[in-house]
């Protein structure tokens, strides 16, 4: 089991310490040393007041971010959560993904998702309706120009003719497909590497408009249809992440928190096929971060580390 996070910035306002390099590099670093294996940002160019009161929160931009936090980290992977991938032309978005995943070593992956603030893609001029048939597009434009030369795309609002991206990453970064939907399981099956679904009860779901999470029933059957489809496309679903949410336990940093519950819920995602969890670290300040943040690391990742050591192997 691997474990990530989203840079804390949970609120309007937010911190102002968190908006520094200093801050941006405190807590990568930070994540680093508690053996964390994954961090990033969240996308949000142009929000709306309104949302922004009704419980949004800022965002720094999470290719600009990452660039700055690979600069001060060796081994953790820049997972963004997510990049909203009609938001941007794909030859930038792999242009991108290509320059910071040179620079940091080949440790980024490219979550995506398909959005769902109409007003942001107003904002954007970009039609909303559309958003689907553009991630398609994009998540194959994307591939083309990390793989090959000489591509030709006749886009939707784009006409790419003999188009050579150098340099081009290494290897293909990862891609990641969010949504709880069976879209997005359909999307993995055919251009992803990993499925990143979040725990969504009733109003959640409807606000961010995907299907509901709201129990391990849920994601085990969506577990369950994510392998059929990979089956039926000839992949192995043992060479695809999927990545969620510990709910048992309680919150890291909380009075309350239970490692060994919580390490108890790790084993129970692990048994369903997860292979990532998204830890919540809290927002407050700075300290605060950094301190849950090494917290988690000695309570639960390491603990786990010992547990699924040769001799005493708990978890895949």
């Amino acid at each position: 089991m691997k474990f990530a996070f989203t840079y804390p910035m949970h609120s309007h306002p937010y911190n102002p310490e968190f908006v520094t390099g200093a801050g941006v590099a405190a807590v990568a670093a930070a994540a680093e040393a508690a053996g964390f294996d994954g961090f990033g940002f969240t996308d949000h160019p142009a929000p709306t007041q309104k949302w922004l009161d009704a419980g949004g929160h800022d965002a720094l931009d999470p290719f600009v971010a990452m660039g700055f936090a690979a600069a001060h980290t060796t081994t953790l992977r820049l997972i963004p959560n997510v990049v909203v991938l009609p938001y941007r032309n794909p030859f930038v978005v792999a242009k991108a993904g290509a320059t910071l995943d040179l620079l940091s070593g080949g440790r980024f992956t490219l979550a995506v998702g398909v959005g769902y603030l109409k007003r942001e893609f107003a904002a954007l001029g970009v039609n909303f309706d559309e958003r689907g048939a553009l991630v398609e597009e994009a998540l194959g434009v994307i591939r083309a120009v990390w793989t090959g030369d000489d591509i030709s795309v006749e886009g939707r609002h784009f006409t790419a003719a003999g188009i050579t991206a150098h340099p081009r990453p290494t290897a293909p970064p990862p891609i990641w497909i969010g949504g709880n939907t069976a879209a997005a399981r359909r999307r993995v099956a055919t251009h992803g590497d990993g499925w990143c679904p979040f725990p969504a009860a009733g109003v959640l779901a409807q606000t961010a408009r995907t299907d509901p999470m709201d129990s391990l029933e849920t994601l085990r059957a969506g577990i369950d249809d994510l392998r059929r489809r990979l089956d039926e496309a000839g992949r192995d679903p043992a060479t695809v992440d999927v990545t969620f949410s510990n709910a048992v336990g309680g919150v890291p940093g909380t009075d309350d928190f239970d490692a060994a519950a919580y390490l108890g819920g790790v084993q129970q995602l692990a048994d369903l096929g997860v292979t990532w969890i998204q830890v919540q670290v809290p927002g407050e300040s700075l300290a605060r971060a950094t301190d849950v943040i090494a917290q988690f690391g000695e309570q639960v990742i390491a603990k786990l580390a010992k547990l699924t050591s040769p001799s005493s192997r708990v978890c895949p």
